[in-house]
């Protein structure tokens, strides 16, 4: 299956899957960084997953996931330190989610396109 054939599924767990993101509490993450990535419509169709207080975002639904989707890290003096995981590519330090996922939003692979029904490996 090729980004544009991504399958109704695929979609659907994604949509979904922002919905459990977008409803957690600042005990999982804090709630702006995933309304922040979610403002983006090339992100909204990735899909999310969190993990220790970070936002991750991969163009596959199934594990293993790709990497090459920049990641707001947050800092402990504020802000967030955004890093592709691919090749450790430094992307920028921004003050607030919204600059770091505009930032990300503003990398993102050729051809992106919404997430697939599949591994980083269908890729």
């Amino acid at each position: 299956m090729t980004n544009d054939e991504v399958s109704p599924a695929a979609a659907e767990i994604v949509a979904r899957s922002w919905q459990t993101v977008l409803d957690y509490g600042p005990d999982r993450i804090d709630p702006a960084v995933p309304r922040a990535a979610y403002g983006h419509p090339a992100l909204r169709e990735l899909f999310p997953a969190v993990s220790h207080g970070v936002l991750y975002l991969s163009r596959c639904i199934r594990y293993p996931w790709t990497r090459d989707i920049g990641t707001a890290f947050p800092q402990a003096a504020g802000g967030y330190r955004v890093r592709r995981q691919s090749d450790s590519t430094l992307l920028g330090v921004t003050e607030t989610a919204e600059e770091a996922y505009r930032l990300i939003a503003a990398h993102l692979p050729e051809d992106c396109g919404p997430a697939i029904d599949g591994t980083a490996n269908d890729l």
